[in-house]
């Protein structure tokens, strides 16, 4: 990892001057990270971790008992009475001390869990109050926030090593008599103090958003769409659209919000961290006006194959969105591989397994389990209160053996699965009758569903109705939530624990019953749908949906051996105390800043400046401009034919062509006949077609072949291939060119095609390359096979030495085969604009001058270098240690066939500052348009500012280049 280099205090405003807006169909620009040798971490989740409590009325007029009066002036209203997201706490919204209550869970909702003994109350209080009589108008109280707490736990774990700030929605707020305080309601004043309070608490950032908004959000886009999506859930209500293009406003407009409250706390050098699919847009809405930052996004919920994925309408501005990362994690290798399958199926992308190639920005993909605070759970579960209430149940079911469940009440979370198998196993195995109860607590979900609820409800009453009695319930089921004590209660003197879901991101109630069964060692039977089922190999896996494989499993959990209910157990716990929600967070730190430090290698290249390309245009005396088609001079289209020259791109070509100052030639990948067709009747230009394959001069109709004379047999071979996979790949097909052969896979499914390349890569290289004079040439979505000593970047050289006289280039590309006319100009630029002459001369014995009388001798060198290969490859193997420096083969006699000595020694010069290193801002604004290329040249690249290219500008489109011609050539205005 390159060192890290301490930034210089600045201000945020310092790298935002003016922002580029960049809309969610399209990717924003990153430039290099930018850490500094103590980051920042700050952490961005859809909520703060407090759930705050709002004192609207001076202590004078709060009764002595503590409780509020309801006839005094209240901020919230009695019709907006809504469930507490706090810890359980005091009717009057008294706040129990953080160090005796905390979450128990990482999902949605509080840990839960009951029985006949169990505290009714589902608002219980276990901790200390603070009398609201006590404070004054307009203070708050903050009570921990239920759900979330490994998330948490872990977060505040890195407190110890690096500075953290949390920034998310406040959330309801309530008034001190439990009621909803609308936003309109909030003062200033009690903005301030909350604020203050928060800060000074734990360094917490809340955002106020309007209630609409915020319902529209959460309540609309993100439950309504993206959670069901998440969860292969999908829409089957037929809607006039208009309430979901409000949920998407809605969710835009607060993803802003969480963007813009991250700047203004962000300092250069700072990490970010952004938390779930509430705030998918956040990383592209960031990267805009933070490109140098290490933005990091962690989805907790699970990730759907990219066949429901492509459902969603907004698929591509969310992928997008997600993509303005350098890092995304996800709970399970699978998640993760369906991400990466979306980006490529969907949007196009080209992907690795570790990661996506965004517009040549590569964002890593990774997989990080998250874990629960052991250490926490440990000591809470042996708290004073546990085992009396461990007593209690025991009495209460004395000599029955106890199955226990605990899940939020909703369709994912395969209740009516878990009762449907549980009544499969008590008819399978009557002798389990009156023998084993299943406990099932529910705890209710944010969105009530009735439907559910009642088919839940309608389940239990029938399983007790058939296979229950006076004296004997098998299903006791508790919809509520309880204290913490109960739960882990529950959760120590359970003989099995189940857990059955249909989908779910990391189910951390199967962790803590590993930790609470440490003495008595019950079995955990695990759906293998759920997120740590990947993780925990000695859980007895089912298929919720197979009931008799559920009620089988269950049957034999039940008459495990006590030994290997000890091996199942012990290494259950191990992995538990080895990857803790502590162990988690440092992990995706830590490899955030990895990935951050060696994000990229490639040179930022700057935007082409339009005002120095005209200034060095105008003012030279002989120009040579020198362009590719596809890509270049018009878009890339999906059939090879439908690229055709637009009337705009050929006036300003025929215009450039007419100046006798110009030499303009067009080097295609296309064959004769298609440049002949499209461009034909542009006077003066000339061209090379097939790769630098064959050659016609300006102002001539004749075409001449560089490889006339070389065996062209190698074809058979390549076609036989290629033919082989395009059978087998639907929507590729073969290009047939004199001197080369493309297989084209645009129009196959993007993943199964770049898989097949792939392999017809490997292929090509194993039975061609080895025994054949050709390379294989990787371009959009093509593979190409040539000669080898045919490429676009010997016509480069021929030109420049045919015309030595010229003081101004311009050479323009967009894919890998037009790299060799970057490196070809490279290559000759390294001496220097005014050396650049001399060093033409001096390269006689690589570049000949190009003469109609050296046509035949080129030819000959040609064939003769075709043959040597063909020896080479026949008597010596192609292996490893048969290579010469950098790789390039040793002939006979021990020489080395060398690249031009100018290009060789652009390799061995140090690189500029890359996206790879930590650096400061202010080496940034430095890469500008430093380079050791002539000044007078100017190699364009078209595409993003990180593609990997030796050229020295970039434009992000034909279209712009397009536009910089017809300002050079007079035919639009600048």
């Amino acid at each position: 990892m390159s060192s890290i280099v301490t930034h210089h205090p600045m201000s945020s405003s310092t790298s935002l001057s003016a922002p580029k807006f960049v809309p969610l169909t399209e990717l924003p620009e990153t430039a290099q990270i930018v850490l500094s040798e103590k980051p920042r971490l700050i952490n961005v989740t859809h909520q703060i971790p407090y759930a705050c409590t709002i004192i609207d009325r001076p202590a004078a007029s709060a009764p002595n008992n503590g409780l509020s009066s309801t006839s005094a002036s209240s901020l919230g209203s009695p019709a907006n009475r809504r469930p507490s997201m706090a810890v359980p706490r005091h009717p009057a919204a008294s706040s129990p001390s953080q160090e005796s209550v905390d979450p128990t869970s990482a999902t949605d909702s509080a840990a839960g869990a009951a029985n006949a003994n169990l505290n009714p109350n589902p608002n219980a209080n276990t901790g200390t109050a603070t009398d609201p009589s006590l404070l004054e108008n307009g203070d708050c109280i903050l009570d921990p926030r239920r759900g979330h707490s490994a998330m948490y736990s872990g977060v505040k774990s890195l407190e110890r090593d690096i500075e953290t700030i949390q920034i998310g929605w406040v959330g309801e707020l309530a008034d001190q008599d439990g009621y909803v305080v609308p936003s309109k309601n909030l003062s200033e004043q009690h903005k301030q103090n909350l604020k203050d309070k928060l800060w000074q608490k734990e360094k917490v950032v809340p955002i106020f958003l309007d209630d609409n908004r915020a319902a529209g959000h959460y309540e609309g886009y993100c439950k309504t769409v993206l959670w069901p999506l998440f969860h292969y859930i999908l829409w089957d209500e037929a809607t006039n659209g208009r309430v979901e293009k409000q949920n998407w406003e809605d969710y835009v407009f607060v993803n802003q919000q969480f963007a813009d409250a991250i700047v203004e706390q962000y300092q250069p050098g700072d990490i970010v961290w952004i938390h779930d699919y509430h705030l998918l847009l956040v990383p592209h809405l960031l990267r805009q006006k933070l490109p140098g930052a290490a933005i990091g996004v962690f989805i907790h919920a699970p990730f759907p194959s990219s066949e429901i994925f492509r459902c969603l309408p907004k698929r591509v501005e969310v992928l997008n969105g997600l993509l303005g990362a350098n890092q995304i994690g996800f709970q399970t290798y699978s998640y993760a591989r369906h991400f990466i399958s979306c980006c490529t199926r969907v949007n196009g992308y080209e992907s690795t397994p570790r990661g996506v190639d965004a517009m040549g920005t590569t964002v890593w993909v990774g997989t990080f389990p998250i874990g629960i605070d052991a250490e926490r759970v440990e000591r809470q579960r042996k708290a004073p209160g546990v085992l009396p209430k461990m007593e209690a149940i025991r009495k209460t079911y004395k000599g029955k053996r106890i199955i226990v469940g605990r899940d939020k009440l909703d369709l994912v979370k395969g209740v009516q699965q878990k009762l449907q198998a549980f009544e499969k196993f008590l008819n399978d195995y009557p002798e389990m009758q009156g023998e084993v109860v299943l406990i099932q607590v529910t705890s209710p979900p944010l969105v009530e569903n009735p439907k559910l609820e009642a088919k839940i409800a309608e389940l239990v009453a029938h399983i007790n109705g058939t296979y229950g009695s006076l004296n004997f319930t098998p299903v006791h089921h508790y919809h509520q939530h309880i204290d913490r004590d109960e739960y882990y209660a529950l959760l120590s003197i359970a003989d099995i624990g189940l857990i059955t879901s249909v989908r779910d991101g990391m189910n951390t109630t199967s962790l803590e019953y590993i930790m609470c069964q440490s003495e008595n060692h019950g079995p955990l039977i695990l759906s293998e749908f759920t997120g740590t089922a990947g993780s925990l190999g000695g859980a007895l896996m089912v298929n919720p949906w197979d009931y008799q494989g559920v009620a089988r499993v269950i049957y034999d959990a039940l008459h495990l051996s006590e030994e290997d209910k000890r091996t199942r157990h012990s290494q259950l716990h191990e992995h538990v105390l080895s990857h803790t929600a502590q162990y988690w967070a440092k992990h995706f730190v830590s490899e955030l800043v990895l990935n951050a430090s060696t994000w990229d290698q490639s040179t930022p290249t700057p935007y082409l400046d339009l005002s120095v390309i005209v200034d060095k245009y105008r003012s030279s005396k002989k120009r040579l401009l020198m362009f590719d088609y596809d890509g270049t001079l018009t878009p890339i289209r999906k059939t090879p034919g439908a690229a055709v020259p637009q009337e705009h791109m050929l006036k300003a070509l025929t215009a450039l062509a007419s100046d006798p100052d110009n030499v303009v030639w067009v080097i295609s990948g296309r064959d004769q006949k298609v440049l002949e067709e499209w461009l034909g009747d542009v006077e003066n230009l000339g061209f090379s077609a097939e790769h630098g394959s064959f050659m016609r001069q300006p102002g001539s109709k004749k075409w001449i072949n560089l490889t006339e004379s070389l065996d062209m047999s190698w074809k058979n071979d390549v076609i036989e291939i290629f033919t082989y996979y395009t059978e087998r790949t639907q929507g590729s097909f073969i290009e047939h060119k004199r001197s080369s052969l493309t297989w084209h896979y645009r129009m196959a499914d993007p993943e199964f095609g770049n898989f097949q390349a792939k392999e017809c890569q490997n292929h090509l290289e194993n039975a061609v390359l080895s025994k054949l004079p050709v390379e294989i040439l990787v371009g959009k979505k093509n593979l190409e096979v040539r000669p080898t000593i045919v490429n676009k970047g010997e016509i480069v050289k021929r030109l420049l030495s045919q015309h030595p006289e010229i003081d101004f280039v311009l050479c323009a590309g967009d894919d890998k085969t037009d790299e060799d006319m970057f490196r070809a100009l490279a290559g000759v630029s390294n001496g220097g604009g005014q050396n650049r002459r001399e060093s033409l001369n001096n390269r006689g014995a690589i570049i000949e001058p190009y003469n109609d009388e050296l046509v035949a001798a080129t030819a000959a060198k040609i064939a003769q270098a075709t043959l040597q290969h063909s020896l080479e490859h026949s008597v010596i193997p192609h292996r490893q240690d048969s290579s010469g420096p950098n790789g390039i083969a040793k002939t006979p006699n021990g020489s080395h066939l060398r690249p031009p000595e100018p290009f060789s020694a652009k390799r061995n010069q140090p690189s500029p500052s890359t996206p790879g290193s930590i650096t400061s801002l202010t080496s940034i604004s430095s890469q500008g348009s430093s380079t050791n290329l002539a000044d007078e040249h100017f190699s364009i690249t078209i595409g993003h500012a990180l593609k990997k290219t030796l050229a020295n500008w970039h434009v992000s489109s034909p279209e712009e280049l397009i536009r910089v011609l017809g300002i050079l050539s007079g035919t639009i205005d600048a």
